[in-house]
């Protein structure tokens, strides 16, 4: 599949004469599309640019006159588009209260047809609405032509799926892209049925553009296409506070059928980031353990036993070494991240002094206990925010994770103990549990969230 995935493609989909289902109001339609993986692939549909068909019900009889249309084009455009937008003096459309209005953008197709690309939130009971700031993709909003034509149409919404349009206009993306907060655009909304029946009609209202800024926003996809190379690396927590490993009660202990949660996070996390590493040799550390032949106590030690070269080739090869290392080792502690952090960190350093193909480093540490040296990590993390590296922290067992919650700084920026401030979100927190009986897709999607 990697091999094939070489363009972006864009579907959009709308559907005409729909069954009513509700009796109090109009039916409330959900569209699920459902990618073929047994050989039968899309490629058709998505060459035909344009594609109609009936709808039918599960039984197989028609659903009235419903159709479903879905169009189809190449995104060979990055760049986005960040709206602010407010109105002014809006009609009333309601006999109780004021008008809930929203906004919807429309393109238009080669056919000549109009295509809805964005609707904005509903402001409800009030006729100067200030909508939150917005984006649309470029390519969405006009096929990236600066000078094609874009309708925007004001509507109020009603519960029953019976919205009323207020008014509409319409501006190119070169208009647009003149306003400023300093200098906003405006534009009259404008009833093209009420502008025909009343007399001195002037407009429906006033949409102001606040704010209209084109940027770049590449994605994990681009900067895999664009040569960026990924480097994983794996650190497996050998702390006893998972219990001894010669009881089935301990997290490391290998079960009769070969298998225990540590083996199977590391091969259903690893199975989704390995096919974004390019030669598939993971560098595998084991941290909190005594080693031979002194039986010191290490936090970054390979777990194949060969610092020169503690590459594991793929997943299978990290699941042997994690195997083959088990009985060479004591569980011991205590659970220290930055040692393993600082080591990807030093790599990742070095990298970007060098002027060849971008890389960026993830590590990836599959952990069961509550992190011991806290104010280390922090001050790690924090440094390794400035360079090009994610961390991933798995968490198996049921112990308590509120510190690697914290970590995760999603509710606010991480800072160091000395008060610095990490300059982006690197880690992301998977609670293992959660996700064992979920889709692999649930997995990736959360495993992968914090890398840029």
């Amino acid at each position: 599949m990697a091999a094939q995935c070489v363009t972006k493609v864009e579907l959009n989909v709308s559907c005409d004469n729909l069954l009513d289902k509700d009796i109090g109001s109009k039916s409330d339609p959900l569209c699920v599309l459902f990618l073929n993986s047994s050989g039968q692939q899309w490629y058709e549909i998505v060459s035909s640019k344009k594609l109609t068909r009936p709808l039918a019900l599960r039984n197989g009889r028609p659903a009235g006159k419903g159709s479903i249309t879905i169009s189809a084009e190449e995104i060979k455009d990055n760049r986005v588009v960040l709206f602010e937008m407010e109105a002014r003096k809006l009609d009333n459309k309601d006999l109780f209260g004021k008008s809930d209005p929203y906004l919807e953008f429309h393109k238009q197709t080669s056919d000549g047809t109009w295509l809805l690309v964005h609707r904005t939130e509903v402001i409800k009971n009030n006729l100067n609405p200030v909508w939150r700031p917005f984006k649309i993709s470029l390519n969405s909003l006009c096929y990236g032509d600066m000078d094609k034509t874009i309708k925007v149409e004001c509507y109020d919404y009603d519960s029953d799926g019976s919205h009323d349009l207020i008014g509409t206009f319409q501006a190119t993306m070169t208009q647009l892209k003149e306003a400023s907060r300093s200098s906003p655009v405006e534009f009259e909304c404008i009833n093209e049925k009420k502008r025909q029946k009343k007399k001195g009609y002037k407009n429906s209202g006033v949409v102001s553009v606040k704010q209209c800024e084109i940027t770049v926003e590449c994605t994990f996809l681009d900067y895999i296409m664009g040569g960026c190379q990924l480097n994983f690396t794996v650190g497996v927590d050998f702390t006893s506070s998972s219990g001894d490993l010669l009881f089935p009660d301990s997290l490391h202990y290998i079960s009769p059928n070969g298998v225990n949660e540590y083996l199977t996070a590391i091969w259903s996390v690893g199975v989704v980031v390995q096919d974004y590493d390019a030669d598939k040799m993971f560098p595998a550390f084991g941290f909190g353990a005594q080693i031979p032949p002194q039986w010191q106590v290490s936090h970054e030690f390979p777990m194949n036993f060969s610092p020169s070269n503690p590459y594991c080739k793929g997943i299978q090869g990290i699941v042997e070494a994690y195997r083959a290392c088990l009985p060479q080792i004591k569980l011991y502690g205590p659970t220290n991240f930055s040692p393993i952090i600082n080591h990807v960190a030093r790599f990742a350093a070095a990298a970007t002094q060098q002027q060849t193909a971008s890389q960026y480093f993830v590590l990836l540490i599959i952990t069961d206990g509550v992190i011991t040296d806290l104010d280390e990590t922090r001050q790690a993390i924090v440094n390794a925010a400035k360079l090009p590296m994610s961390i991933i922290i798995v968490g198996v067992g049921g112990a308590d994770f509120s510190a690697m919650e914290f970590l995760d700084s999603d509710s606010g920026a991480l800072r160091s103990p000395s008060g610095e401030v990490a300059n982006r979100d690197i880690v992301q927190f998977v609670p293992f549990r959660q996700f064992q009986n979920a889709p692999k897709e649930a997995l990736a999607q959360c495993v992968l969230a914090e890398i840029p």
